[in-house]
């Protein structure tokens, strides 16, 4: 189940040149990636703080600020990709960020 190819697919703002995707090995790495847009975002935003933290409502105002992500897991079973919406995304988000912790 790990091992999924994933295609995390996003647009920043209702401008359609902020469509980009990024593509991981599996369900975790996305989630991973998803987790340091944000961290990297902060950092813009306050660069003379070194140790930033943030909780995962402020991570789901990330998320949710953004005009549109959508996640595509490769399926070995049936041998395609299968869409998943924000809501799966913050679902998994918050899974990987608890393995993190725990």
């Amino acid at each position: 189940m790990s091992n999924r190819h994933t295609i995390i697919l996003m647009q920043a703002s209702q401008n359609r040149a902020t469509r980009t995707f990024m593509d991981f090995d599996s369900i975790s790495q996305a989630m991973d990636g998803i987790c340091g847009l944000y961290e990297r975002k902060l950092k813009a935003i306050n660069p003379a703080i070194r140790n930033l933290s943030y909780d995962i409502s402020d991570l789901y105002n990330f998320i949710d600020g953004l005009a549109d992500l959508s996640a595509l897991v490769y399926d070995h079973s049936i041998q395609a990709y299968l869409p998943y919406d924000r809501q799966w995304i913050k679902h998994k988000t918050l899974q990987h960020l608890e393995k993190l912790a725990g």
